[in-house]
């Protein structure tokens, strides 16, 4: 059924959601009157009024919210007008919108979040001819403000017995406006009110009027004091609130709205999903609100009816006023009604621009990507990203450092904790990392929590500390990387000794064993290789992929990968193994050696897994027992909608759900004082699916400390870091604020490392200064020649190799083991970490347009043979400049005092002849000649390598 038809839609309402915003019709004269944007957020109690609230969703698609608001004196036809305009909108927009009964007083945070920061209604009617009318004397007003989040004001009758301790008051007068706060409000209720009094300074008293604020119970020694309590006469003792009594808890109850608005009951308690059939009107009784679901085949007719039903039936239960009642279509449920069936479906659709989406699909198809999405763009790093980087292993209850050069190399089956120091804004800033492997067992998880949470509590510096899992890595942690590879195995005592207690297999690679590698990332500054089971369903045709197998490595590109790919995989050959001349493979002229590694030839994927679009963010203020490091499921959260800076109060943990990650925000002044008490509010979160989105429990958690908000943070608000700057509570802050009084609760600027002399290499000098785009300066190398500088697409020329083409220095090489002590909780935080940066990632063959698979004697190989083909090492003729010489007990693995900047793979190279020729029994010369295999095995023995 066409719902939207144009014959039964009220001509005003035509072009209704059509802008983004705000629209709002008043009922008058029995019709719908445009309200002009001037008057938005002025409601008259005797009129009723139709609002549209319409917002661009990241996913494209238009999100449409319609609200019917009815004053206290609204007559029964101006209101049943307004329910009934409103199911006709919502028909012109396609029936898919919510929408929301509102009654003066009571209006849902949703409807308020729109007219920030209150509204205050005016006695008498709308009117859309009425010109401006002479304001009469100004009138003492008193009104009661309440909420924390949102403010419903009220005014209340001048007297003295409408005062009370648990609520905020607003004493409007015609030269100050008086702020009086009951003993029993809460902090972040009296902050709310002072918006609202600097709200009603503004636009009533066009700024000009004095503000004074009154604490319930202090009555002596204060000039404003007295001044307030003459207005009721002189002081007088406030009787005490009478005990608030909790609602009762009603049964939730489904009723069946017939079509002569008869309602029959058809389930309670839990209910399930088939209770609702799409030709159905059906009433839904839950606990502390009212729902009326609609079938998407019931006709506007039985809409109107049951909404009417619906409101009758309230009325007859005599429910309190405070009771929401929401209308929804099939197809556009909300969280919160839907969490009341056992059994909804846990299906989460691609989001989509409706517009074109064939034509769109059909095109992202033949590049590959699966036709039910569209792929993101390329993130951009909202960090510098050439900080210090510091790697830590969990091990047997400690925190083991991770050598320099094996920092780049993940083990599934353990845990680290990973530190990151980079600057911004002239500051410090450090970021921890906790990574689980998704192998690694619960004793390393927990360890690596707490370990990594002590070491920040016990700092003087509000690091962001982020938990993240195998697989579901933001891509910010791979830009810090850079590059990476993620072996399957570990390394850590425990995932040893539970490969030993099962008697399985430890998949931990070497250099012995095949090995399949999936190529991803964006760029050379940013890509990752990730070991994957070798069989041939890991294959994906929109990948490359790297095979190490019996002495040969073959590198596969998909037929529906990408230059862009290919150049990934380039880059991420020599780092697998040097040694090796790679064989290419296209995918479709696979050897038969090939399928034999990987245990036969079988069906594999096509199709790339794209994300969806990034969700809108949500943001929710928590509550929770105290002890919630024990009992997270005691967790409780309710939604800010229309959220700014302004809500992050300082008093409470809020949480930014951005649906691949979510932000665990801790003010100064709340309950939450440790790192692993807001992790563990996180998880309770997930746990939670409050938005029914099928969060995992795997998505990344941030917990961020207020005033070190990093900018991946910040970006989702306007962000005025002055305000993230300012000492006290949440009032005393708002208070500031309004008598321009914010430099007596500024903080002093953060201390930063950065400033004095400790951000130095081991030799005492300096790091590079940032450059003005927030990159480093290049160091010069031990030569004093600059490094090379950067190409046009961000990466560095590479240096030519002896046979003219360039390698990558190899991450295989990395295969020394540390001598380094493990460290506990006490001293992880004294270690200097060293700065690690990537090395350049030049191309080592030719273009893959036209790759040939070729054998040792360079000779073309055919695709079908299925002998082994054997490659000879290639030989490293060593440097092509003269270098500055260091003595050996500092160009070592593991020196004391290390030579900074110096080429890792070329450590002998720094060797005087001399000193070289007493090491290695050979000279220089000899030895580049020797495979390259050779020297590698000669500078293990002498810790160069």
């Amino acid at each position: 059924m066409n719902m939207g038809s144009n014959k039964t839609v009220d001509s005003e309402l035509q072009t209704a959601g059509s802008k983004l915003g705000l629209e709002i019709w008043c009922v008058e004269n029995l019709q719908l009157v445009s309200v002009p944007q001037s008057s938005h957020g002025k409601f008259f109690s005797g009129s009723a009024y139709v609002v549209l609230h319409t917002a661009l969703l990241k996913s494209g698609a238009l999100q449409h919210d319609i609200h019917y608001w009815l004053g206290k004196d609204a007559n029964e036809v101006d209101s049943a007008l307004a329910s009934d305009k409103t199911l006709e909108l919502d028909a012109a927009l396609g029936s898919q919108s919510v929408q929301y009964k509102e009654v003066q007083g009571q209006e849902t945070g949703k409807f308020l979040s729109y007219f920030k920061p209150c509204i205050i209604p005016v006695e008498g009617v709308y009117s859309s001819g009425q010109g401006k009318v002479k304001s009469p004397a100004y009138e003492t007003r008193l009104l009661t403000c309440k909420g924390d989040r949102v403010v419903h004001v009220k005014e209340v009758p001048f007297s003295r017995s409408s005062l009370n301790h648990r609520d905020v008051f607003i004493l409007d007068t015609s030269t100050k406006i008086f702020q009086f706060s009951g003993c029993n409000s809460s902090i972040q209720e009296r902050a709310k009110a002072l918006e609202v009094v600097k709200y009603i300074k503004e636009h009533k008293h066009k700024g000009n009027c004095e503000v004074a604020t009154i604490e319930d119970g202090k009555f002596v020694g204060d000039a404003e004091v007295g001044e307030f309590w003459n207005f009721f006469g002189g002081y007088a003792p406030i009787p005490r609130d009478p005990p608030q009594q909790p609602p009762e808890a009603l049964a939730v109850k489904l009723f069946w709205i017939t079509l002569q608005g008869k309602f029959t009951q058809c389930g309670s308690g839990r209910l399930k999903r088939s209770m609702l059939e799409s030709n159905k009107c059906y009433m839904l009784d839950g606990e502390i609100q009212m729902f009326v679901w609609m079938g998407r085949i019931t006709s506007l007719t039985e809409r109107k009816t049951s909404i009417s039903a619906a409101e009758d039936f309230l009325r007859a239960q005599e429910r309190p006023v405070n009771t929401h009642v929401a209308f929804l279509t099939e197809g556009s449920e909300t969280a919160i009604f839907k969490s009341y069936f056992d059994d909804w479906p846990q299906t989460v659709a691609p989001k989509l621009y409706e517009e074109g989406r064939e034509k769109v699909a059909a095109m992202f198809k033949q590049k590959g990507y699966d036709v039910e999405e569209l792929p993101d763009e390329y993130d951009k790093p909202q960090i510098d990203c050439n900080g210090t980087l510091k790697v830590w292993r969990v091990n047997n209850g400690k925190l083991s450092p991770v050598p320099v050069v094996d920092q780049r190399k993940l083990y599934s089956g353990d845990c680290y904790t990973v530190q990151y120091i980079y600057s911004a804004d002239g500051r410090e800033e450090r970021l921890y990392y906790i990574w689980l492997g998704n192998k690694s067992c619960a004793e390393d998880r927990d360890d690596a929590v707490s370990l990594t949470s002590v070491i920040i509590d016990s700092t003087k510096a509000e690091p962001v500390l982020a938990r993240i899992v195998e697989n579901k890595e933001p891509s910010q942690f791979f830009m810090i990387f850079k590059t990476l590879i993620m072996f399957k195995g570990g390394m850590g005592s425990r995932y040893k000794s539970i490969v030993a207690e099962k008697g399985v297999d430890d998949e931990t690679y070497d250099d012995k064993k095949t090995a399949l590698f999936r190529i991803q990332g964006t760029n050379r500054e940013n890509m990752q290789a990730v070991q994957v089971d070798q069989i041939s369903r890991s294959l994906n045709s929109s990948y490359c992929y790297i095979l190490k197998a019996d002495g040969s490595i073959f590198a596969w590109l998909g037929n529906l990968s990408t230059t862009h790919d290919h150049d990934l995989l380039y880059g991420m050959l020599d780092l697998i193994n040097p040694t090796w001349q790679p064989i290419l493979v296209r995918e479709g002229s696979e050897p038969d050696v090939f399928w034999d590694a990987l245990g036969g030839k079988t069906e594999y994927p096509k199709e790339k897994e794209i994300k969806r679009f990034v969700e809108d963010p949500h943001l929710f203020v928590c509550t929770f027992t105290e002890d919630v490091g024990s009992q997270p499921g005691d967790l409780k959260v309710k939604e800010i909608f229309s959220y700014t800076q302004d809500d992050l109060t300082t008093e409470d943990v809020l949480i930014l759900d951005c649906y691949t990650e979510i932000f665990v925000w801790v003010g100064h002044n709340s309950a939450v004082k440790s790192m692993q008490q807001a992790l563990s509010i996180g998880l309770a979160f997930l746990k939670k699916d409050v938005l029914e989105e099928c969060l995992s429990m795997d998505t990344p958690i941030y917990v961020v400390k207020e005033g070190h908000e990093p900018p991946f943070f910040t970006n989702f608000f306007e962000w005025d870091a002055s305000k993230a700057n300012m000492l006290g509570n949440s009032f005393e802050r708002k208070l500031a604020i309004l008598k321009g009084q914010t430099q007596k609760l500024e903080a002093p600027l953060r201390n930063s490392p950065s400033v004095h002399s400790k951000e130095t290499t081991p030799t005492g000098l300096r790091r590079p200064s940032p450059t003005p785009n927030g990159l480093r300066r290049p160091s010069p190398t031990p030569n004093g020649l600059r490094r090379p500088s950067p190409t046009p697409n961000g990466s560095r020329r590479p240096s030519p190799a002896p046979n003219g083409l360039t390698r990558r220095q190899s991450l295989d090489s990395y295969t020394q083991r540390s001598t380094s002590p493990t460290i506990s909780n006490s001293e992880i935080s004294k270690v200097n970490p060293r700065r690690f940066s990537s090395p350049p990632v030049p191309r080592i063959i030719p273009s893959a347009s036209s790759p040939v698979l070729r054998g040792a004697d360079n000779k073309p190989v055919s695709g079908s043979s299925s002998a082994k083909v054997k490659i000879n090492p290639s030989k490293d003729s060593g440097p092509k400049q003269e270098l500055v010489n260091y003595p050996y007990n500092r160009v070592k693995v593991g020196s004391k005092d290390p030579v900074p900047d110096i080429d890792i793979t070329k450590r002998e190279a720094y060797l005087s002849e001399a000193e070289f020729q007493e090491k290695f029994a050979m000279s220089k010369t000899v030895f580049y000649q020797l495979p390259r295999w050779k020297q590698n095995k000669l500078k293990m023995s002498l810790f160069l390598f």
